[in-house]
């Protein structure tokens, strides 16, 4: 088997794309989207007419209203799309800009699954994504009682992922790779995937969860290279990109397992209030920027969707 086959064998694979194309050939379990990858997924030939609809949701509703309800619909429509191709479910992302907003993040994730249940699509197929800040856990927390489970991402420091399990989310997604950019930034250290800061995060977060029999899900995402998904081989999901799916499949050496459910760890459980989580950000240089710089460029990009989409 190659290594993509390999890996399927011990951890559910993710793709981390809104091309459909590169679904059908690799055959994940679950897609996750982001309005990076939906604004990369507006130039493609096969979404024309998703664009088409898209805007003419915009004129119809008209003004600031307009543009944000076609923006919405335009991940719905491709959160259906990809949802024929895989068995799993398909993760559409709450608007950036709304992640320090904990009950208007509530209320765009209600409006998001009534449009998908519009267009057919269960709740139990959708996970809403949502910013790792304080405001954003805290409307997982009421989404979960509420039956809505939720992928929240950004995630780069214990914190995030100790408050994520408290609230009883479904799933995280701890970015891998920009923990790597932000050491490599600071020390100009070229890391190996036994060293790379980012592999031993989502390690950690991974052992702490098993020890303490959280259920929620950990899916590293934000590779940089396939000798970081090797080194987490066996943690639940993995988020990866098309260009590394590909290396993975094109790579027939073998595959062994690194995460296992059983493996110890002496990290106690911690129960995190809002000046916990928030002393500790602010004392995690790494988390806080990464999550501010993850905000922002999520932001920026939704408004380069809202104008492709009025241009």
């Amino acid at each position: 088997m190659n290594k993509l086959e390999q890996l399927k064998t011990m951890t559910d694979v993710v793709a981390d794309t809104g091309d459909i194309e590169a679904i059908e050939r690799y055959q994940p379990m679950d897609a996750t989207t982001n309005p990076s990858l939906l604004l990369k997924a507006a130039s493609l030939p096969a979404y024309e007419s998703t664009l088409a609809a898209a805007r003419a949701t915009a004129r119809n509703v008209g003004g600031v209203p307009g543009v944000q309800a076609a923006c919405l619909q335009f991940a719905v429509d491709i959160g259906c799309e990809i949802l024929k191709l895989i068995p799993g479910r398909v993760s559409s992302e709450v608007d950036a800009r709304l992640s320090f907003q904990t009950d208007a993040t509530i209320a765009q994730a209600k409006t998001m699954i009534e449009r998908y249940d519009r267009m057919g699509i269960a709740s139990d197929r959708i996970l809403v994504k949502i910013a790792s800040t304080w405001e954003g856990i805290n409307a997982a927390r009421a989404l979960e009682r509420d039956g809505i489970q939720c992928n929240l991402t950004l995630l780069f420091g214990f914190a995030q992922a100790a408050a994520c399990a408290d609230a009883g989310v479904y799933l995280i997604s701890p970015f891998v790779g920009r923990i790597l950019d932000w050491h490599k930034a600071k020390t100009g250290i070229d890391y190996t995937a036994n060293s790379d800061p980012g592999v031993a995060s989502v390690q950690e977060i991974y052992k702490y969860y098993k020890a303490n029999h959280y259920p929620t899900v950990v899916m590293g995402a934000s590779f940089r290279n396939l000798g970081e998904i090797e080194a987490l081989a066996g943690c639940d999901r993995l988020t990866i990109s098309p260009e590394l799916l590909n290396a993975l499949a094109t790579d027939s050496g073998p595959l062994s397992r690194q995460l296992e459910p059983s493996m110890d760890s002496e990290r106690p459980q911690v129960e995190m209030n809002e000046a916990g989580f928030r002393w500790s950000m602010n004392d995690d240089a790494m988390a806080t920027e990464k999550l501010a710089e993850g905000i922002r460029n999520f932001a920026a990009d939704q408004i380069k969707l809202e104008q492709r989409i009025l241009s």
